[in-house]
């Protein structure tokens, strides 16, 4: 069976009651930690300007935090609502935001056909998994290259998971992931930026319209992974590895999926470890900002490859910087989104701290680890050393610490009360006869 069909045979045919509890538990943490931090940014200012661009209306859908509107912009807005803090999942290694263009297509979807709430987290885990697969199949090559895999690889989790709402046969299923895979973005040159979270914004609205065309009838290339100018040779001709596409069934007893990690931090997650380690340091010890000389740290070099901006000029941008993430982190024990204001970055004391740090890449340091030391004018040195970051599949985040993170994000949009009902919703979605019920609870009665 040729890769593209064998995916679309995944996505059509998998029974979701065979799938594993686990992944569907997995399933419910990452729709509960995608509309908490969709809350938290469907306040930002860049919002209303996403919504109105192109005068679509309609009522088919729930944009989070927002209100009703067209199925198609609500998967857009949502994307980017679900990105824009990058406080939002990630699948380790391949570094693939997973949720953000996957869940909001699936829910556009399963809301405006009253798809039940089983279905809608058995969707979104194959159309995860899938997205988790293309990702895989392409790393690190693709990556290496400057490529944005949530926004390439994304698309085709978000056509996969429509297409398993909508209920496409494999040949529709097969022409919908042609049709997505044909729109494969996204370059890194757009971190720090908005443009960052819109790959993950135009990954979910594709992959959604891409299946609802293919269900029309339209036509999309069968071969779009492993054609000549495929996605394969075009996106990632220095390597690609088919042989991540074996095995898809939903019995298989290794998914991808179980790679993925939630965030404790709203930023790039190469940088997690760093400031589990200055926060460590912090609590315990008590340091006094004001008296540090140097801060030396050894990393995997993806970090310095990412995250490497000394002295950035926006909070966008300081999500970008390790440098600092770093000061943040020892200056506030924080890493959350009031450390990456812009107000915050241009701070004097976390800017002069920023410029004290020294990182050193080192292949032997794992992605989710770090050594940090840190010297006081004194002469004091404080050190740790972070074997498995916060969040990682090491090292995953508690479903107690989940549901404390929601609380701080959906609360303030919310209030109390709702988001309690929210969060309450999300974790018995399997027993919802429809998600129209889950999604009316994502706004309030003063949303925009």
């Amino acid at each position: 069976m040729e890769p593209t069909r064998q995916l679309a045979t995944f996505i059509a045919t998998a029974p979701i009651e065979a799938l594993p509890p686990s992944m569907l538990h997995e399933a419910k943490r990452t729709l509960i930690n995608l509309l908490a931090v969709a809350l938290s940014a469907s306040m930002d200012e860049s919002v209303p300007a996403l919504e109105a661009w192109d005068g679509a209306s309609g009522d088919e859908a729930t944009v989070i935090g927002r209100g009703r509107t067209s199925s198609g912009r609500a998967a857009l807005v949502n994307g980017y609502l679900a990105h824009l803090q990058d406080y939002d999942d990630t699948h380790f290694p391949s570094i693939l935001h997973p949720s953000a263009p996957t869940w909001p297509a699936v829910l556009a979807a399963a809301e405006s056909r009253g798809a039940t709430g089983l279905a809608a987290l058995g969707a979104f885990v194959l159309g995860a998994e899938a997205a988790c697969r293309v990702a895989m199949s392409v790393h690190p090559w693709h990556y290496d290259a400057g490529w944005h895999i949530t926004g390439t690889a994304g698309v085709f989790g978000g056509a996969a998971g429509a297409a398993r709402v909508i209920g496409l046969d494999v040949e529709a299923a097969t022409r919908a992931i042609g049709l997505a895979g044909t729109h494969a973005s996204g370059v890194r040159e757009a971190f720090g930026t908005n443009g960052k979270a819109m790959h993950a914004a135009q990954a979910a609205e594709v992959g959604l319209r891409s299946a609802v065309l293919a269900g029309r009838g339209w036509r999309g290339p069968e071969t779009i992974l492993e054609g000549r100018r495929g996605f394969w040779a075009v996106a990632s001709p220095a390597g690609h590895d088919v042989s991540v596409l074996d095995g898809l069934d939903a019995s298989m007893s290794r998914w991808e999926l179980g790679q993925n990690g939630l965030k404790p931090y709203a930023n790039g997650v190469v940088s997690h470890p760093l400031q589990d380690a200055a926060i460590e340091l912090q609590e315990r010890h008590g340091i006094d900002a004001g008296e540090v000389s140097r801060i030396e740290a050894r990393v995997h070099p993806l970090v310095l490859e990412l995250m490497n901006r000394v002295q950035p000029a926006t909070g966008l941008e300081g999500k970008f910087s390790h440098q600092h993430c770093i000061a943040a982190a020892l200056v506030d024990g924080a890493g959350h989104e009031a450390q990456f204001t812009d107000a915050r970055v241009r701070d004097p004391l976390i800017a002069s701290i920023r410029a004290l740090v020294h990182a050193t890449p080192d292949a032997a340091v794992a992605e989710d680890a770090t050594h940090l030391e840190v010297t006081l004018r004194d002469g004091t040195t404080y050190s740790t050393h972070v074997e498995h970051a916060t969040g990682s599949p090491a090292n995953p985040m508690s479903d107690e610490r989940l549901e404390a993170k929601f609380a701080a994000l959906a609360e303030p949009v919310l209030g109390a009360s709702r988001a309690r009902a929210l969060l309450d919703a999300a974790w018995h979605l399997d027993e919802a006869s429809d998600v129209r019920g889950l999604m009316a609870l994502t706004t309030s009665t003063t949303s925009p």
